[in-house]
């Protein structure tokens, strides 16, 4: 796989193509990535797999008209070409006066920060599923496992780069480690399923094979025999690895696209109380080996922690520079690119602040309440905030998790809910968004 410095001189290369061929202004984006994986299924290995890729993406600008291509050919008569047709293209769009490249004095310059997302060292095929069949054993050694759909475990490494014709070069590298198992408990119509999963930038950071699968086969086995849950208003207590979602409907709210649009359920929410007093959620590009720690944005911005929402009230949105310049503002770093198109945004390493209660004092004034541990289904409207999706868990009686529920929905308005959220103290850096234990109160719960 190329250096980044190799990357970078790649995309460099293909900016000052673009301009020689007649383009005012241009970026280009290039994508290496290499990953194996390794999966088996009741001790049999399954597969093994190799991917490997490379991809080039160029955007270019003839005055207020662009047009975007890419390739995964990087031979020198189809790189003339992307190019030649990239700017003919152009000549031809439609213009808009919002798009361009970002501001060239907001660009980031010097050394970009050093986040340690890239490990050392090679993993061997045979580590992978030493690894993988480690977990699918301790998952299915669980009392009451009775089938396993498999595990899998993967190593890949990646590098990307950007350039710009007006004055940014960047580019860095990256790898991560995967191992998942799922397994099935129970017998016949009664059957439940379930999973452990984890990620991480390091190897060494990955949690322990057995672990992960122990894990899955506790799940699979407390979901079994699910019980009917009364309908009603009722608080509703989200797991972590399902909360995150909520705080996924908030940063699709608070995108520039959505507000320059006015498809937003928080349209005029800027500067307003959105959560309870106490909640703070934060977006940290510059933590260190974290699953999305960038050390600039997808348009050559430098990025910077910021918090989203600080004591309930909503901070900022998220622009790039298009919605910035729709809506009279600055980006904030924001920006999102892949290897075709315009940039769109995205966060980084999204959390909530962990609250200051534990997760039993949060349960223990709920009557009866449904803790929930899958949703299922979309059923979100993004302009008005309607909430309402199919869920599993479990009962919460007399302020204790008690019985395994399933097939009932659960309902509200997010702009309710957010304010009727409150967080527990139990925060885990696991994923790329990550919040505690949270309580929603008020939610209308319907059981099937």
């Amino acid at each position: 796989m190329l250096t980044p410095e190799q990357a970078q001189d790649r995309a460099a290369d293909l900016v000052r193509r673009a301009v020689a061929a007649g383009a005012d202004a241009a970026d280009a984006v290039f994508a290496a990535h290499a990953s194996t994986e390794v999966s088996v299924r009741l001790g049999a290995l399954e597969d093994v797999g190799r991917s490997e890729s490379e991809d080039l993406g160029l955007r270019v600008f003839v005055g207020q008209r662009s047009a975007s291509v890419s390739t995964s050919d990087l031979s020198a008569d189809t790189i003339a070409a992307l190019v030649d047709r990239a700017v003919a293209m152009a000549r031809e769009a439609p213009e808009d006066r919002y798009a361009g490249l970002a501001p060239a004095e907001r660009l980031m310059h010097g050394a970009p920060p050093a986040l340690d997302l890239a490990d050392r060292g090679d993993v061997t095929p045979a580590e992978l599923r030493h690894a993988v069949q480690a977990a699918e054993d301790a998952a299915r050694a669980v009392p009451g496992v009775t089938n396993s759909e498999g595990a899998g475990a993967s190593a890949s490494s990646s590098v990307w780069a950007l350039a710009t014709s007006h004055g940014f070069a960047g580019a860095y590298a990256t790898t991560g480690y995967g191992l998942s198992a799922s397994v099935i408990a129970g017998e016949g119509g009664a059957m439940q399923r379930d999973y452990g999963f984890h990620s991480a930038r390091h190897r060494a950071h990955l949690d322990a094979p057995d672990a992960i699968g122990r894990l899955a086969g506790e799940r699979a086995v407390a979901r079994l025999d699910p019980a009917r849950v009364a309908s009603g208003p009722m608080p509703v207590v989200f797991d972590p690895r399902v909360g995150a979602s909520l705080i996924g409907h908030l940063t699709s709210a608070i995108s520039g696209q959505a507000i320059a649009r006015r498809t937003s359920f928080l349209l005029d929410a800027l500067g307003t109380q959105v959560f309870a007093p106490g909640v703070t959620i934060r977006d940290d590009p510059h933590r260190p080996h974290g699953l999305r720690s960038r050390p600039f944005d997808g348009e050559g911005l430098p990025v910077s922690p910021v918090a989203l929402v600080a004591d309930g009230m909503l901070e900022t949105w998220l622009l790039d520079s298009a919605s910035a310049r729709q809506l009279g503002l600055e980006p904030t770093g924001h920006a999102a690119r892949g290897i075709a198109g315009a940039p769109g945004v995205s966060t980084s390493n999204l959390y909530m602040e962990p609250g200051k209660v534990p997760v039993a004092t949060l349960l223990s004034d709920i009557t009866s309440g449904v803790y929930v541990t899958e949703l299922i289904g979309q059923g979100v409207n993004p302009v008005t905030g309607d909430y309402s999706r199919g869920a599993a868990g479990f009962l919460i009686e007399n302020g204790v998790i008690t019985r395994p529920v399933a097939e009932f929905t659960i309902a509200g308005n997010l702009t309710a809910m957010f304010a009727e959220l409150t967080p527990a103290n139990d925060l885990e850096f696991r994923h790329g968004v990550n919040v505690p234990t949270l309580r929603v109160e008020g939610m209308t719960v319907a059981g099937g």
